[in-house]
C-alpha cells in the first residue's frame, strides 16, 4: 500500500524522492507514531512534502489513496467491526476514562448497548443522553461529549478525535497551480522588491549608534540614516474590454496587490494589443489618450514592464496596419511591441487564460514569440516565474 502511495504522489505532481520515502519507512519501523491514519498523515506529509504550497495536492492524493481506510463503517453506518471499535476507543481514552468505563460495566456492556441502540433507533436525534445523535452527552454519536463515547457520523472533530484533516483541504488556496488572490499576489510580487535608502536621515541606525557610542567611551553618539524604500519601478499595462471582461476580478486583485507593493508604479490601459496610444481613464478612453512614444520617453529603461491580457484577438490586430478593432492604426501591433521591448528589456506578459488553452489561440502564440517566450500564466507559480525574469 505504501509503495503505491509513493507512486500516486509522484503522479499527482509531488516530486517525492526515494530518500524521503525511505525516511518515512524508517520512522514507521521505529514506531514514532501509533498506527492511526491521522498520525500517519502528519508524519508522511512532514517527510514527503517540501513546500506548503503543495499541501493541497498531497491532501487530494492522500484522501483518494486511503479512502478505504476511512470507509470502515460501510454504506449504512451500522456495520461496524466490534474489534476495530474496541481498539479505536482504547486509543482515544485516558487511563482515568478507561477506569470509568470498567466501573460502568466494561467494554462488553458498552458494545452491547451500542448494538441495542442501533437496532431500536428509527430516526435522527439531537441532544439528550441516551440515543445515538448529535450535540448531547450520549456515549454514541457526534458533536457532543462523553468520555466513554463512540463517534458516529461526524465530519470533523470537536475534541481531537479522528479528524479527517486531509478532507478539509485547509491549504487548497496555496496550491501554486491555482489562480491568485490578492494576498498570494502580494507574496509573489515581493520577489521583485529592491530596497534602497532614500530621503532625509530620519531613521535610527542602531548598529552604527552602538559602535560609535562604544568608540566614544560610552558617550551616546546617535547615528541616523535615510529610511529604506522599495526602489523598484514598474510600468503596468492592462488589457481591458472584450474577452478581458471575464478576467476583471483577477486583474483588479493584481492591480491592488501591485499598488500596495510598489511605490513607483505607473499604470495604463490598452485593448488587445498596444498601439500608438494608451489611456488612464476607461470612461474617456476615446477622447483622452496618451501617446505611447511620450510614455516611452518619460519613463526610462530602468522601469520593469508588465503587460496583462489574455492575448486573444485576430492575428490581423498584431500583424497589419489597420488591424485594430477600435481605430485605424498606422503601424502594426507587432511594431509597437518591438519598440516597447527595445525600450524596456525587463518585460513580461501575464495571461489570465489557462495555459492549456494557449496552443489553441494563434494570437497568444504570436505574442508569446514577440515576448521571447516571456509570457506566464496568472497563477502563483506563473507570477513567481515572471518576477524571477524581471529581477
Amino acid at each position: 500500500m505504501l509503495v503505491d502511495f509513493f507512486y500516486r504522489l509522484r503522479e499527482g505532481g509531488l516530486k517525492v524522492s526515494i530518500t524521503e520515502f525511505l525516511t518515512l519507512l524508517e520512522l514507521m519501523k521505529k514506531r514514532v507514531i501509533q498506527y492511526e491514519v491521522e498520525e500517519f498523515y502528519y508524519l508522511s506529509r512532514a517527510c514527503l512534502v517540501k513546500d506548503e504550497a503543495l499541501y493541497d495536492r498531497f491532501d487530494r492524493v492522500f484522501s483518494a489513496h486511503f479512502k478505504g481506510v476511512e470507509d470502515l463503517f460501510g454504506p449504512d453506518g451500522a456495520d461496524i467491526p466490534e474489534e476495530w471499535l474496541r481498539k479505536q476507543i482504547e486509543l482515544g481514552l485516558s487511563d482515568e476514562e478507561k477506569a470509568r468505563i470498567e466501573a460502568m460495566g466494561g467494554w462488553d456492556k458498552l458494545m452491547e448497548t451500542l448494538k441495542q441502540r442501533l437496532e431500536e433507533q428509527q430516526e435522527r436525534h439531537q441532544g439528550g443522553s441516551k440515543w445515538i445523535g448529535t450535540g448531547g452527552t450520549s456515549p454514541f454519536g457526534a458533536y457532543g461529549y462523553n468520555p466513554e463515547g463512540i463517534r458516529i457520523g461526524q465530519d470533523g472533530s470537536r475534541h481531537r478525535r479522528a479528524v479527517k484533516v486531509w478532507d478539509k483541504r485547509e491549504f487548497r488556496n496555496l496550491d501554486n497551480s491555482l489562480e491568485l488572490g490578492t494576498r498570494n499576489m502580494k507574496v509573489a510580487l515581493r520577489r521583485l522588491r529592491r530596497f534602497a535608502r532614500q530621503g532625509a536621515a530620519d531613521e535610527l541606525d542602531l548598529p552604527d549608534t552602538i559602535e560609535s557610542t562604544a568608540k566614544n567611551a560610552g558617550m551616546l553618539d546617535i547615528k541616523m540614516v535615510p529610511e529604506r524604500h522599495n526602489a523598484t519601478k514598474v510600468l503596468l499595462f492592462l488589457d481591458v474590454g472584450g474577452s478581458m471582461d471575464d478576467h476583471v476580478k483577477v486583474c483588479e486583485e493584481l492591480f491592488s496587490a501591485a499598488s500596495s507593493e510598489f511605490k513607483h508604479l505607473e499604470y495604463f490601459y490598452f485593448h488587445n494589443c498596444v498601439y500608438e496610444g494608451l489611456w488612464k481613464d476607461n470612461l474617456r478612453r476615446n477622447s483622452v489618450r496618451l501617446p505611447t512614444l511620450d510614455l516611452m520617453h518619460k519613463y526610462p529603461a530602468d522601469y520593469k514592464l508588465i503587460l496583462v491580457g489574455d492575448a486573444a484577438m485576430s492575428p490581423y490586430e498584431i500583424q497589419y496596419p489597420g488591424g485594430s478593432v477600435e481605430h485605424w492604426n498606422e503601424e502594426s501591433g507587432a511594431t509597437w511591441m518591438k519598440r516597447l521591448l527595445d525600450t524596456y528589456p525587463k518585460a513580461i506578459w501575464l495571461n489570465p487564460e489557462p495555459q492549456e488553452r494557449w496552443s489553441q489561440t494563434p494570437s497568444i502564440q504570436m505574442l508569446s514569440e514577440l515576448m521571447s517566450q516571456r509570457m506566464y500564466p496568472l497563477t502563483v507559480s506563473g507570477l513567481e516565474q515572471g518576477m524571477r525574469e524581471l529581477s
